[in-house]
């Protein structure tokens, strides 16, 4: 006999609203195109390396906006979980933005370092002054989201690591103003690829493990193990398994061998209530099995 039971979580609560994309992709876009063209103008490569970064920030913010509007979408006959994966995909988009960004941003640095040129290092700090501003603030608009969402946290990731790389350009303009040395310029660009890519990392290992269906990395598998083998009755635990149905929202499938008892919905409800606030796993199915010889299941001895 196999028993099912879901857990539905509230996407509408937890979306990052429209208007919070809207506002962070219209003045990130704003700002990009203002700082390239002060950065040609004044001869900056690292603040050309900075708009770069920037530019690729407003297409992951686009994708990241795009995705959180589908996992809003209800399920339909055909695609049961509706639009969720779609997150995923948004999320390993960006990480491989950024990789293509930083090989753009090291290609254009190495070239300037052998054709070293001044710079208008005034004008580069008022306009990196202002990138930290404008990234800073709307990365604050990330800030809650980010907590429960790896798509979400990736649009995080993005702005900060901007007003962080816009300090660096600040420091770099004001250290060749003082001192006169061009060659500073090229290096924060190399620097600052150095910080995109370390910062790609764990953005890029997390969406391709949850796009392979791996249990993420927040999740405690031996201890959902542990908690299920424990319930009243149950004297095995097989077929578990633990995936990312999107960036947000994760689920599980386990069987229960349970020769001597058999789950009331009043304990359907409290297992996906402990899964829920303990695990964080938003949809359960559980199937329950008696056990028997005859009638062993398929599954076992398989997962």
């Amino acid at each position: 006999m196999s028993n099912t039971h879901h857990s539905h979580h509230d996407h509408h609560a937890a979306s990052t609203s429209h208007f919070t994309f809207a506002t962070a992709v219209t003045l990130n876009l704003g700002y990009t195109i203002i700082q390239a063209i002060f950065a040609l103008t004044t001869n900056s490569m690292s603040l050309l390396a900075d708009a770069g970064h920037n530019l690729g920030d407003v297409l992951a913010l686009l994708l990241a906006w795009g995705a959180n509007w589908l996992l809003t979408l209800p399920a339909r006959k055909r695609y049961s979980y509706g639009f969720k994966r779609t997150t995923i995909l948004a999320a390993l988009s960006n990480a491989l933005i950024l990789v293509a960004t930083a090989a753009v941003i090291a290609y254009e640095a190495i070239y300037k370092l052998f054709h070293l040129a001044a710079i208008d290092t005034h004008t580069v700090v008022v306009v990196a002054l202002i990138g930290i501003i404008i990234n800073g603030g709307t990365a604050l608009l990330f800030l809650k989201g980010s907590r429960e969402d790896l798509n979400i946290k990736s649009a995080l990731y993005h702005l900060l690591s901007d007003a962080i790389i816009s300090l660096g350009v600040v420091i770099a303009a004001i250290l060749i103003l003082w001192t006169g040395t061009l060659w500073i310029d090229p290096i924060i660009g190399l620097i600052i690829v150095v910080v995109i890519l370390y910062g790609t990392r764990d953005l890029l290992r997390d969406s391709v493990t949850l796009l392979l269906d791996a249990v993420p990395r927040y999740i405690d598998h031996a201890g959902v193990e542990h908690y299920l083998k424990g319930l009243p009755g149950v004297t095995a635990v097989h077929d578990l398994h633990i995936w990312g149905l999107s960036t947000r929202e994760i689920a599980l499938t386990t069987h229960l061998v349970m020769p001597e008892k058999r789950l009331s919905d009043a304990d359907y409800k409290h297992i996906n209530t402990v899964l829920r606030e303990k695990f964080t796993i938003h949809h359960a199915t559980i199937q329950v099995e008696s056990g028997h010889s005859d009638h062993p299941c398929a599954q076992n001895g398989r997962c």
